[in-house]
């Protein structure tokens, strides 16, 4: 009996060897992309090539998303709508200018779950969110902080920290920043409202990112806003890296505002026009802001009258005129995702995030031998070089998978971008970052990816 058991025991170990090894495979990965799934809007954008003329594996799309193709033609139109109608561009042509902002929060609706009025595309990221602390840090007596993720991006830190010293307060004390727990990489959430309900009546507002930049941890937004109405603080949130990533329903879970760029998952281009939202239930409640021209209803911002005549929504907080010429490749990129929708984009990127996670996981028990198995973030512990601490829950993450390394990490990009024609990011101290993404990225880019990582190691 034990002889058969033993024997049965090497045949199923031969087996998963064999399946790892298809599943680890290149014609895997091609046939996938083959027979099973495909890229969504793949396209609809244009791809980078090396100097052989062969596209890369562009795994960059986190930090800029690839041009649409339609974007040349959409500057162009606005160009000639320009050169035939000059001033009176504002009001004809297929798109006058003056609606161009309504169009935008159309398109942009769905993606972020909110009402168009509550949405205003405008400035910079990091402008709209010092317009929206104007309005909602309002510090008072006791209740006087800010709290947010210590390893936040730098500029949201640099904002917080700014309108703190700007109203009074002390930017090393009047600013909250939470870390994970001792050898953790992601903040949980009862850790989270754990300390809201704590120190919750010294909270005049949250802030936190969406999706990390750095750990690519999805936070649970209706629950910590939950809370944070709960001890008396508006709740806001950096969308910067969830905007067309993951699934969003601000309105219903009922966030006071939100701000997030457009060139990343959103495929607006370098330093394009950015987003707002402020949640209705503020449109009229007399909450102090910046204001500026733009803040007057539309039929009386020609009469010039020194004092504001605000809109009653979203378009209250633009000081200024919108730029148009980067508003135009902004609206027929966005207009992808209404084509394409949240659901099958997420579905998708589900997809391609698990079969990253677990090819790193196979190429790691290659790489250290039978047995082992790479630590993914599972909290299985692991004796792989690489380590994927972005969380393995469905619910945690979004198209982003964040790997430390053993090797100073952007010499490390650069090899796999010169040798594989495989480009990523990176983050110090220890960081690389993947993110496939489902409007144009395939099964084989991941593989390429994922090889490519384990090739230089190894190399």
């Amino acid at each position: 009996m034990r002889v058969e058991a033993s024997a049965r025991d090497q045949m199923r170990e031969t087996s998963a060897v064999s399946t790892q090894a298809d599943f680890a495979s290149e014609e895997y990965a091609l046939r996938r992309d083959r027979e099973l799934d495909h890229p969504l809007a793949r396209d609809q954008y244009l791809f980078p090539t090396d100097e052989r003329g062969e596209s890369i594996a562009y795994m960059a799309g986190n930090s800029l998303g690839l041009q649409p193709k339609s974007t040349k033609a959409a500057i162009d139109a606005e160009l000639d709508s320009w050169a035939t109608l000059a001033v009176r561009g504002h009001s004809h042509g297929a798109h006058p200018w003056m609606v161009f902002p309504a169009l935008l929060a159309q398109e942009s609706a769905a993606i972020v779950g909110a009402k168009p009025e509550e949405i205003v595309m405008m400035n910079s990221l990091t402008v709209n969110i010092h317009l929206l602390l104007a309005s909602f840090y309002q510090p008072n007596d006791r209740r006087r902080k800010i709290i947010m993720e210590d390893y936040a991006f730098s500029s949201d830190s640099y904002a917080i920290r700014s309108h703190i010293a700007f109203r009074g307060g002390h930017p090393d004390k009047d600013v909250i920043r939470l870390k994970p727990r001792e050898g953790e990489d992601s903040l949980r959430t009862e850790d989270v409202i754990a300390v809201l309900r704590e120190r919750g009546d010294e909270i005049a507002t949250t802030l936190f990112g969406a999706v990390n930049y750095y750990s690519g941890e999805f936070m649970d937004i209706p629950a910590i806003t939950a809370v944070a109405h709960e001890v008396g603080a508006y709740a806001g949130w950096d969308l910067a890296h969830a905007a067309g990533n993951v699934p969003l329903q601000i309105h219903d879970w009922d966030v006071d505002f939100a701000a997030w760029c457009s060139y990343k998952y959103l495929n607006a281009g370098p330093g394009s026009v950015a987003g707002a939202f402020i949640h209705e239930k503020h449109h009229t409640a007399g909450l102090p802001r910046l204001e500026g021209w733009w803040s007057n209803k539309p039929e009386t911002r020609f009469l010039m009258n020194p004092i504001v005549d605000p809109i009653e929504n979203a378009d209250a907080w633009a000081p200024s005129h919108p730029p148009l010429l980067i508003m135009a490749p902004a609206l027929s990129a966005l207009h992808v995702f209404t084509e394409v929708g949240m659901p099958a984009l997420r579905a998708r990127s589900l997809q391609l995030t698990s079969y990253m996670r677990d090819l790193i996981t196979v190429l790691g028990a290659a790489e250290t031998g039978a047995g082992t198995r790479t630590d993914t973030g599972a909290g299985t512990g692991a004796t792989s070089r690489v380590h994927v601490i972005t969380p393995s829950d469905s619910d945690r993450h979004g198209a982003q998978l964040s790997i430390r390394v053993p090797i100073e990490p952007f010499a490390l990009v650069e090899r796999m971008y010169e040798n594989h024609g495989v480009l990523g990011d990176a983050r110090n101290p220890d960081i690389i970052r993947f993110a496939p993404i489902p409007m144009y990225n395939t099964f084989h880019d991941v593989w390429r990816a994922v090889t490519a990582l384990f090739a230089e190691l190894n190399g």
